[in-house]
């Protein structure tokens, strides 16, 4: 039974390395334009480390297995197990919170993500890690347009204001004055471009007056009812 324990050519670990960081790459790079903290070289670490992880668990103690103790016990998914909760701390520290505006949420997401994928390329899943990628892919650039779309178009017009600072500009001091003048925010949301934050918010009793006080803020580069 001893001698049943699979192992792993030197040429087979370097394919399930590469895929883990060629696949977290793709991903990596669509936070990278869209200027995120954990961009290309952090989703590439992240799946190579839980390819590794994955491999160590279920090769990584051959010689161990070999040694004739009876008594040894061997569970391949062990260690690999561990990064699914453990990778949770990593994707903690890109979340930040601006005011009342929450930022990382989707890239902690895809760090976990990136993990999962290396775990199934460590295992030698390729199709699960490829697909994985795949859909991945399609849930941060298609439909992310797409719900942007179907929620615009269920909210009334009037109702979105879209507020364009500088960037790196904060959002709360937006928020403040809104605050002040008495206009209830029911929902903020944060875009950043090359060159510009685009606060939109969703104002419960929006009015033109309120339109015209908002561009003549200072901090303010233009405003605009949103679709």
């Amino acid at each position: 039974m001893l001698s049943a324990v699979p192992t792993l050519s030197w040429g087979e670990t370097l394919v399930r390395l590469a895929i883990a960081a060629g696949l977290a790459a793709v991903i990596g790079f669509e936070r990278e334009l869209r200027e995120r903290l954990a961009g290309l070289r952090t989703h590439v670490l992240v799946s190579i480390g839980a390819a590794l992880f994955t491999l160590v668990s279920a090769y990584g103690f051959d010689d161990f297995l070999h040694t004739g103790v009876p008594t040894v016990g061997y569970d391949p998914t062990r260690i690999a197990a561990q990064v699914v909760t453990g990778v949770g701390f990593l994707g903690a520290g890109a979340i930040i919170r601006h005011g009342t505006s929450v930022r990382g949420l989707t890239t902690a997401a895809t760090l976990w993500v990136s993990a999962a994928i290396g775990i199934a390329a460590g295992a030698g899943y390729y199709s699960g890690a490829v697909l994985a990628t795949a859909v991945t892919i399609f849930a941060l650039w298609p439909l992310r347009y797409v719900g942007a779309g179907m929620v615009d178009r269920l909210r009334p017009e009037s109702r979105l204001l879209v507020v364009h600072l500088r960037r790196n500009e904060p959002s709360a001091p937006l928020l403040d004055w809104f605050k002040e003048q008495g206009a209830r925010v029911d929902h903020v949301r944060v875009d950043e471009r090359h060159d510009r934050r685009m606060v939109t918010v969703t104002l419960s009793a929006p009015s033109e007056q309120l339109l015209a006080k908002v561009a003549d803020l200072d901090f303010v580069q233009g405003v605009e009812w949103g679709r």
